[in-house]
């Protein structure tokens, strides 16, 4: 995963999933990775995308996705 690049982050992993589910609907191959702390529940949960599709990725998150 280390060439996989974020395009989203936040501490909440429904956000996460939310954006992860517009991505796929765009045929993107979006994956979620957990940087939360196991035991303290603090921390970030990151959507990552191939390097070639992070343009895109980033331009449908702006345009698409209102998440507050």
């Amino acid at each position: 995963m280390s060439k996989w690049q974020k395009v989203f982050s936040t501490p909440l992993l429904h956000k996460a999933e939310i954006v992860k589910g517009v991505l796929e609907e765009h045929n993107l191959n979006p994956v979620i990775f957990d940087k939360q702390d196991s035991m303290y529940k603090f921390g970030y949960f990151e959507v990552l995308v191939n390097p070639d599709e992070v343009i895109k990725a980033i331009k449908i998150i702006e345009n698409e996705i209102n998440i507050e």
